[in-house]
Formats: structure tokens, C-alpha cells, sequence
């Protein structure tokens, strides 16, 4: 018989968990709770970490795990700390037994693993302090403690993306350090007048907040909490991947509802654990890590890595916010996941450390992944699609103020990019091939990049199963019906605004064939000399953007500023932007499954992941395309000043 648990603070661990006898940790409830279970938690702050020992069976028989409606649940990665002596002026010491963190002490762990690239002279640790909720910055001394300073940690932080971690306009900051001794780790603070011990003072000192201990813990539900303060490690694709919330390579998980800040790393992971790969690049420098991300892949498969046992998750209407590496993280463990309507913001600007695995939202194997009508704004890179992004659809989206929106990486296709608005000026990192660009505003810029010396995995169509690997030629890429902005010039040398970095690319298979074939007796050196190629038509240009030199049914206006932004007021977003008359009159055929084709390497099209066809008949906001199309991501739109509402 199904189960109804209950946790207050006011409970006792010792009781039955009823409502009129509640436990007193979620903890106890999730140590105990069976498949069909609910576990309802009534108001309250609590400090632990929650490691579900128990799995659900299906969709149908679940462990639900639920803030009490209308009540506000916060389980924390920190515990609030008093006790602090003034050591001078702003500055304070606290001094506590290292038993008090257990086996995982955040300020002696440091921050750090394979793609991990800044600082190099010196270490970042996982832990972090807060005052009142603010984040504080780790110096590299005391004496900068002592004496904080507007540098953080030699590196210059872009200021103006999060100014509310300036203590003053001047720059002054708030910052800790710490020393770790046999017995005792102490930490220094300079709290800025503030008194610590008068004040709300936590320190993180767990791994996680929500986050199972062994892999296959399936069919969980996660709903309502608020989650915060964890002192979670850097999550490359070739490491375990622990976030503050998170799976830990399972399958069938739904988190929704829910806000996540403040993880030191990463909020929400649904990636990969330790046993295929921990960091070996970084800890044993005997192979490149893209080495050991590749071992990685078939390791899983060997262990049963595939649709009946990993991902299917569903993450939604989450926020999600300053953290320092990713708001959602997952290598492989995301596979045939829906991550929609989540709010995606502040994601590593504090800019305390650096490395090539940063974004709002970073996956890798991403396949049949679908990543639909998130506002994703303020992050160094909004999305980050890296390997094997197959089957992978990105619609409906709202990225803007980011330093790029966009980044697609070494996969080879079908992967489907529509109906997003891109308002970013560094708009899209495109070093793959086989994407499908279909009704989106694209604001500024375009990076293009061939990669020929990573070959990566491409797999059977809906499924895990490798078919083989292929290097990214570059090309094979749609462009049909977008709106391009053309606001800001071109950022960088490889980069262009519009499609004129495919210029000299074939516009048809059949050319491309014909131009191998011309090359005569040959092998792999004969398609590493001829450009793939290319397919792009219907495509709207407006002041520097230009278009590709054989695009049909382009229109240019290169005289013509839309003047696009984003803004937002009363938690919703509006895209602002003027029309002219020759923007309405452009019109084009409705874009589907059947008129994409297949990416040549892959030979898959580019179908949902239930192998039914897409037809892309509706724009952002749901409204139906009759027969024509406008370009961009919007049918309804007039002459003029528009201001719509994008999301919600």
C-alpha cells in the first residue's frame, strides 16, 4: 500500500512520519520511502543533504518527494555559522573542527579536473561563504582579505553582467580565504561593516543537496523546493558529475517547480558517474581527455548505457541561478530528455574561475534531447550542445545578454534549431555540421568552425548504439527562413553575420558528389579537400548581415535597423523590435521533415523521437503558418514598433 510521509521541523525522526506526527529530516523519509511514496515536507530551512535510497519501478509507481503547497521548503548545502572574532577593521576569523565537515571538507577540496583551464597560479576551493545570501569571492591571501581589492584573483570579472556582488561602487569586495590544518580549518571573511554574527553567516559545507549516493535510483519526482549553497565539484564530461541536484545516472527523474541558486558548480546534473572515467587527463596525463571522453561512451555502452535504463528526465519550469559553472549539466545521462520552460539566469559571472565547460545549460550526447521554451539570458554562453547532439531539437527559446547565445560542437546531425530568438550580438558557435536552422531571429554574429582532427561517435537513429565516428567537415548545414538581425559587425576572424562564411560551399548534394568524383583515385584525402554541402534559401538579412552567394529567396535590407533587444518586466519577456514593409511581404514555404533531407554522414532525418515527422507550422508563440511563412520565429507580427510577449 502506498505510503504518505510527512517532515516538519518541528518532527521527530523517531516518529511515524504521519502528518500529525511528522520526521524531522527529509533524509530519514528518503532512507525509507518505497515505490508509490510521497514524501511531503512542510515549511522550513533544512541542512542536509538527501540521498534517495530507494527507487521507483515506472512511471506509474514513482517516489514523489514535494514541497506542502503553499509552503516555503529550503534545503541547503550550508549551515549558518557564529562564533566569528574581529581580527581588525572589516575583517573576521572563524576557527572549526575539521570533523564538523565530515569526509568532504569544501575548503580543503579544490576546484579543478580535466577542461578545467583558469586560474594556473594559484587554487580555487569548492567551498563559499554568504552573508544575508550574498556570495563572496575566495582571495588568494589573507593579507587580500585584509586589504580586498577591485582585482578577483587576477582575473578581470565583466562587472557590469553582476554588479550586485560589488560591496561598493568603487569595487570593493566581500572575500574569504581559508588555512587547513591537521585539526582545524579557519576561515577568514572581510564582511565590510556587516557583523557576522549579528548577520544570516553560512558557509557551504555539503557536496549536494538532493542527490543519490549510487547510480539506478529511477522514477523520482523532485517538486516545489527551494535548493541553494552547495559546495559541488567541476563537472567535466569525463568525470563523475554530482550537481546540487541531480540523478546520478538513473533514469525517469521529473524536477519541476523548483529554484536552484548558489551551487558552486552546477545546480541540476543528469549526467554521467565514476565509473566510466574520473578525470584521468587531469590525474594520470597518459591520454588526451578527448581520448578518455571517447572510452567514456563505449565504457557505458558495455554497462548497458541505452533508452530501457538512462535519462528520460524531465526538467521544467525551474529557475535557476547564479551558480558558477552550469544551470543544467549532463554527459550521456541526458539522453531522450525534455528539458522546457525552465529560467536559466547568472550562470558563471562571477568569473572566480574558468574552463571549457561553462553554460546555462551544457550537455554532451545530448541525443534526442529536447530543449524547448526556456529564457536563458546573462550567462557566458547560453547553450552548449557537445557531441553526439543527434536527434537533439532547441525550439522555442529565448536567449539574450549573454556573451554568446549559442554553441553546437564536433556532432554531425540531425539536430534541429527553430523558432528560438537568439538576441545576443556573439550569437552562434557552429563547430559541427548537420544542423538545421529554421525560423530563428539570429542578432548578431556567427562563428564557423571545421574541426578535423576529433573524430566523434554518430549513432543509429533513436538510439545509443554507435555506427561509427566522423571528424566535423564542416557544411552540410540548413538556413531556411531566419531573421537575421545584423546587430554589430562581425566579432571575430573566422566569424561572419549572415551566411557568408559558406560562401564557395556547394548548394546540392549532387555538385558536391560530382566535385569528389572530379578529384579522382582517392580516399579519405579526397573529402577532406571538397567542402560539404550547404543548404540555404528564404532567409531575411537586415543591415550587416549579408547572405550566402547562392542563397534563393533571400531578402536584404542592409540599410534596415530592427533595433532588437530584449527586455523584461513582471517576470515575463518581451522581444522589442521595428518591422518594415519589406520584412511582412517576404514569404516562404512551410518547413518539414520531408523538405530537410538527411545530414550525409548520419543518413537520419530530421524526425521526432518517436520517428513521427516534424512539420514546423506554428511559430514561437503556437500561432499557425497557413501555408506561407514569415521568416523569424514570429507570424503576428506588424509594421513598426513591435513589443511582444515571448515568455512567461
Amino acid at each position: 500500500m502506498n505510503q504518505e510521509y510527512h517532515v516538519a521541523k518541528s518532527g521527530s525522526d523517531f516518529q511515524c512520519g504521519s502528518k500529525a506526527l511528522p520526521f524531522q529530516t527529509i533524509g530519514h523519509a528518503a532512507a525509507i520511502a518505497e515505490p508509490g511514496d510521497r514524501v511531503i515536507v512542510h515549511e522550513g530551512v533544512y541542512r542536509e543533504w538527501v540521498k534517495p535510497a530507494n527507487a521507483g519501478t515506472n512511471d506509474l509507481q514513482r517516489i514523489v518527494y514535494e514541497a506542502a503547497a503553499d509552503e516555503k521548503v529550503v534545503v541547503k548545502g550550508s549551515e549558518q555559522i557564529t562564533g566569528w572574532e574581529n581580527i581588525g577593521g572589516t575583517a573576521w576569523k572563524v576557527a572549526l573542527p575539521n570533523t564538523f565537515f565530515g569526509d568532504y571538507n569544501p575548503y580543503a577540496h579544490q576546484l579543478g579536473g580535466d577542461w578545467f583551464i583558469y586560474p594556473t597560479n594559484h587554487v580555487v576551493h569548492t567551498g563559499d561563504i554568504y552573508l544575508n545570501g550574498r556570495s563572496f569571492y575566495e582571495a588568494v591571501s589573507l593579507d587580500e582579505v585584509k586589504q580586498p581589492t577591485r582585482r578577483v584573483n587576477g582575473y578581470a570579472p565583466r562587472w557590469s553582467l553582476h554588479p550586485e556582488y560589488l560591496a561598493d561602487p568603487d569595487g570593493t569586495l566581500y572575500q574569504w580565504y581559508a588555512e587547513v590544518d591537521d585539526t582545524h580549518t579557519t576561515i577568514y571573511a572581510n564582511f565590510q561593516g556587516a557583523d557576522p554574527n549579528r548577520e544570516l553567516t553560512e558557509i557551504n559545507v555539503r557536496k549536494c543537496c538532493f542527490y543519490p549516493e549510487r547510480p539506478g535510483v529511477n522514477y523520482i519526482i523532485v517538486r516545489g523546493f527551494e535548493f541553494a549553497q552547495a559546495a559541488c565539484p567541476w563537472t567535466p564530461p569525463t568525470a563523475d558529475q554530482p550537481g546540487m541536484v541531480g540523478a546520478h545516472w538513473s533514469k525517469g527523474w521529473i524536477i519541476e517547480n523548483n529554484i536552484l541558486h548558489d551551487a558552486k558548480c552546477s545546480a541540476i546534473s543528469i549526467g554521467k558517474e565514476a565509473s566510466t572515467g574520473d578525470n584521468f587527463c587531469t590525474r594520470y596525463q597518459l591520454k588526451p581527455g578527448y581520448q578518455n571522453q571517447m572510452e567514456s561512451v563505449f565504457k557505458a555502452l558495455q554497462q548497458g548505457w541505452c533508452k530501457a535504463t538512462i535519462g528520460s528526465h524531465i526538467i521544467r519550469n525551474n529557475t535557476i541561478f547564479d551558480c558558477g559553472q552550469n544551470g543544467i549539466v549532463g554527459h550521456m545521462g541526458c539522453v531522450f530528455s525534455r528539458i522546457e520552460h525552465n529560467h536559466i539566469y547568472n550562470i558563471a559571472v562571477k568569473y572566480e574561475y574558468f574552463g571549457y565547460e561553462i553554460a546555462g545549460i551544457k550537455l554532451h550526447a545530448a541525443i534526442d534531447a529536447q530543449i524547448l521554451n526556456n529564457h536563458i539570458h546573462h550567462c557566458t554562453l547560453g547553450t552548449w550542445l557537445d557531441w553526439q547532439a543527434q536527434g537533439t531539437r532547441i525550439s522555442k527559446n529565448v536567449m539574450h545578454d549573454n556573451s554568446r547565445d549559442f554553441f553546437i560542437e564536433v556532432t554531425h546531425g540531425p539536430c534541429l534549431v527553430d523558432n528560438n530568438i537568439f538576441a545576443s550580438s556573439y550569437t552562434i558557435d557552429n563547430a559541427a555540421q548537420g544542423t538545421a536552422f529554421v525560423h530563428n531571429l539570429i542578432g548578431g554574429s556567427m562563428r564557423r568552425i571545421m574541426v578535423p582532427d576529433r573524430s566523434t561517435p554518430y549513432h543509429y537513429a533513436h538510439t545509443t548504439q554507435v555506427a561509427s565516428t566522423a571528424v566535423v567537415y564542416g557544411g552540410d548545414d540548413r538556413f531556411f527562413n531566419n531573421l537575421f538581425a545584423g546587430q554589430g559587425e562581425a566579432l571575430e576572424t573566422d566569424s561572419c553575420v549572415g551566411t557568408t562564411s559558406y560562401n564557395g560551399f556547394p548548394a546540392d548534394l549532387e555538385t558536391y558528389r560530382q566535385m569528389v568524383i572530379s578529384l579522382g583515385v582517392g580516399d579519405l584525402d579526397k573529402f577532406m579537400r571538397v567542402h560539404q554541402p550547404v543548404y540555404i534559401r528564404d532567409n531575411v538579412y537586415l543591415r550587416y548581415a549579408k547572405a550566402y552567394n547562392h542563397e534563393k529567396g533571400a531578402t536584404t535590407l542592409p540599410t534596415y535597423c530592427a533595433d532588437v533587444k530584449v527586455s523584461q518586466e513582471n517576470a515575463k519577456a518581451y522581444l522589442e523590435l521595428d518591422v518594415s514593409a519589406e520584412m511582412l511581404e517576404h514569404k516562404a514555404g512551410i518547413i518539414s521533415t520531408a523538405t530537410l533531407g538527411a545530414p550525409r554522414i548520419t543518413a537520419c532525418v530530421y524526425d521526432a523521437p518517436d520517428g513521427r515527422p516534424i512539420m514546423l507550422d506554428t511559430d514561437l508563440l503556437g500561432n499557425a503558418r497557413a501555408g506561407t511563412a514569415k521568416a523569424g520565429p514570429l507570424e503576428e507580427l506588424k509594421k513598426g514598433y513591435n513589443r511582444v510577449m515571448v515568455w512567461e
